[in-house]
């Protein structure tokens, strides 16, 4: 979804993501490109990361999730529109599991 040129995205990212510092490493890549949104671990073993930001900042911060912090071994981010989240829309955190 997009509003006034922000585009809300939802990214799931699997492989070898818990107990790495992916959550962190996700946070400060988030900070450091200007996003708001959230990273939380999921049950099943995967990280869900919701990013709101201009396309470009979007595209490097996938870049990033791809490569992923030392430690980690990504095997896919699955990428798609997301819903536009007030609560989610001024700053970048991290949250507990769903």
């Amino acid at each position: 979804m997009e509003t006034g040129g922000q585009q809300a995205r939802r990214y799931w990212v699997s492989g070898l993501v818990q107990g790495v510092g992916f959550r962190f490493f996700v946070e400060r890549a988030a900070r450091e490109l200007g996003l708001s949104g959230y990273v939380r671990n999921l049950r099943d073993g995967r990280v869900e990361v919701y990013a709101v930001g201009a396309p470009e900042q979007l595209a490097a911060l996938r870049r990033r999730l791809e490569q992923g912090p030392p430690g980690a071994r990504v095997r896919e981010v699955v990428e798609e529109p997301a819903e536009w989240l007030a609560a989610y829309s001024r700053q970048f955190a991290i949250v507990a599991e769903p």
